[in-house]
């Protein structure tokens, strides 16, 4: 029920941070790229472009969302959670794209010694979007915290990089006019700034997907619970952790004594697999071993 319930908040932030992201920044590209044609700068609609892969990138995210909450079934056994974490990748293959057309654009402006005009509306419509693009970010990161989804995170610094770079090309406007060149490296900025954001982005999700050794915090947590159940020391080893999206299965080897019988035996790994999952909320196999040689109960062996 509680697994239920957290999958179910997450569609919801995910949804709600989609939606919001798409609407205003389709209304921003509009802007921007109007902003950049009447100016003649590449920077500017190269930012416009950069705030429209962003609603390309949360229809991502909502749709990741849908895919990863569908239940385990025969063909996928451990759920659909790792969804999300392709979703995110494919936003961080989409902003490594924009960012290599951009540099592409931006040095064959330098090429051609092309010059930028901008005027009252690139700089009205640039302070928009610094501000919209900001709080976009801030309510993504509050968003991704909350639910502990990693694409929303994603989108986050997808926000977070337009309105940096938003914010380097007000600065360059005011320079213009004394550097011709201004524009077009203004452009390599931006495009440098989004391929931080893709290394950002990629850290985290690819170690995910090819699979983490689980951090000290969590390995204690769980030998705690595993030593706390029976008198036995029964030395859990060769843990293994294996993460779909939000939901965790571990498995572990433990040792009992070699006289104990089956069903007693079945019943501590049960014990121990049931209180993992309701502490930690992680679902948990355990593999028994016998130990050899003399043990006693109720003392450690």
């Amino acid at each position: 029920m509680a697994e239920a319930k957290k999958q179910n908040n997450q569609k919801n932030y995910a949804l709600r941070e989609g939606w919001v992201s798409i609407i205003l920044n389709s209304l921003l590209f509009v802007l921007k790229y109007w902003a950049g044609i009447v100016s003649g700068s590449v920077a500017l609609i190269a930012d416009a472009w950069h705030t429209l892969s962003d609603s390309l990138t949360s229809l991502i995210v909502i749709i990741g969302s849908k895919v990863s909450q569908k239940p385990a079934d025969k063909e996928h056994p451990f759920g659909h959670g790792r969804a999300e974490l392709v979703a995110t990748v494919i936003i961080a293959v989409l902003l490594a794209v924009v960012a290599f057309e951009f540099l592409i654009q931006s040095i064959t402006k330098l090429r051609t010694h092309e010059s930028a005009h901008y005027g009252l509306i690139a700089i009205v419509v640039t302070i928009i979007s610094v501000a919209v693009k900001e709080g976009l970010a801030q309510y993504a990161f509050w968003a991704g915290k909350r639910s502990n989804a990693k694409s929303i995170q994603a989108d986050a610094w997808h926000h977070r990089t337009d309105a940096i770079s938003s914010l380097i090309i007000l600065t360059g406007i005011f320079f213009a006019k004394k550097f011709w060149w201004i524009d077009g490296i203004l452009g390599i900025l931006v495009a440098f700034f989004i391929a931080y954001a893709v290394y950002e982005i990629m850290k985290d999700t690819v170690s995910a997907l090819i699979g983490e050794k689980p951090n000290d915090e969590l390995v204690e947590k769980i030998l705690k619970i595993a030593k706390s159940t029976i008198d036995y020391d029964i030395r859990p080893h060769h843990l293994h952790i294996h993460h779909y999206g939000n939901h965790q299965e571990i498995t572990m080897h433990i040792k009992l004594p070699a006289d104990m019988n089956l069903e007693k035996a079945h019943l501590i790994a049960s014990e121990i697999e049931e209180k993992i999952e309701a502490e930690l909320g992680i679902c948990a196999t355990l593999h028994m071993e016998p130990w050899k040689g003399e043990k006693k109960i109720g003392s450690r062996i």
